[in-house]
């Protein structure tokens, strides 16, 4: 089992090492840099190229790439050239949120996803399997951005019983009890609009794999056996269908936290997606770089978490 998980964390030293240089690059090739479409146009080109020059933008490549590992080697990403802030201080808080919005999120997808798959792979061919299977055919269709503005205008302009933009109500003592209930206050609505939205695929794995155990001789014995139905479900039939699901735990996390981008920016809600499409506008290039790297981080570790999880459950993966 060590074995297993020290390979895994060697084969990310590569995986980290060629995102960051993927990242690095495909910014710097991005057009135009932070000074374009923002200065004075009175401005004389001559200290523009300057101030280039100063910030060091003006360097092969590769000479920058190697100054921006270095600082990240240390825990310093740069300085924002908009915000005026270190990158590692504006990312702090937008992590931190991005994080328990994804959190809260998966959790809310599993509330609902694991009765919804149990029930419609039990029932299946029934009505109600047909109405939770159409339920995840349109989820599929549906964009995740249509249906987060959706969401916005029903529940937070119609209804008006939810916030529509910021992280918690202005005002309040962080740390006090109505500061942690504004901040769930807030989270909720995006919250519920990613988790249905990745309900979807949970659904359809679960049903699958319950009809397909359904059919597999340990369970035609027991039913041959005389055996109750709820004994053969809870005992034999659930227990194996939902241990792949909690082998994708890091994996759906991963994917959350990623797919929060454009839930953010709708929701305006300060986190790291929210951020990321900012800085890209600004052309704030050290904050993107900082912002990818550390989304695709997550997204790796996701997946060492779930690889660990899955090896737990089935030792028949682990690599000899």
């Amino acid at each position: 089992m060590w074995k297993f998980i020290v390979r895994r964390l060697l084969i990310m030293i590569p995986q980290l090492i060629l995102l960051s240089v993927l990242v690095f690059v495909m910014a710097k090739f991005m057009p135009g840099d932070a000074l374009t479409g923002n200065v004075d146009p009175s401005m004389d080109p001559v200290q523009m190229e300057k101030k280039r020059e100063e910030m060091g933008w003006n360097d092969p490549w590769y000479e920058q790439y190697t100054r921006w590992v270095g600082g990240v080697v240390q825990g310093d990403f740069g300085k924002s050239f908009r915000h005026k802030l270190p990158v590692t201080e504006l990312l702090g808080q937008r992590l931190l949120n991005t994080f328990w919005l994804s959190f809260v999120a998966l959790i809310i997808t599993y509330i609902i996803a694991i009765p919804l798959g149990i029930i419609s792979g039990r029932y299946n061919n029934r009505f109600i399997d047909q109405a939770i299977t159409g339920y995840t055919y349109i989820g599929f269709a549906m964009p995740i951005f249509i249906f987060a503005l959706l969401m916005v205008w029903f529940f937070g302009f119609y209804l008006g019983i939810a916030p529509t933009g910021g992280s918690v109500k202005p005002g309040l003592t962080p740390g006090t009890f109505e500061y942690v209930l504004s901040k769930l206050h807030y989270l909720l609505l995006p919250a519920f609009s990613m988790a249905l939205i990745a309900t979807v695929g949970t659904v359809q794995y679960l049903r699958n794999e319950i009809v397909d155990t359904k059919q597999k001789d340990f369970v035609l014995t027991a039913k041959a056996k005389g055996a109750n139905e709820n004994r053969i479900y809870n005992r034999h039939i659930f227990r194996n269908a939902l241990l792949p699901i909690a082998a994708f735990f890091g994996y759906e996390l991963a994917a959350l936290i990623g797919g929060s981008i454009f839930v953010e920016s709708i929701f305006s809600y300060p986190g790291m997606g929210n951020l990321f499409l900012e800085s890209i506008n600004l052309r704030d290039y050290s904050v993107v770089t900082a912002c990818v790297l550390v989304l695709g981080v997550a997204t790796i570790i996701g997946t060492l978490i779930s690889d660990i999880v899955l090896s737990i459950i089935d030792p028949r993966i682990r690599i000899k």
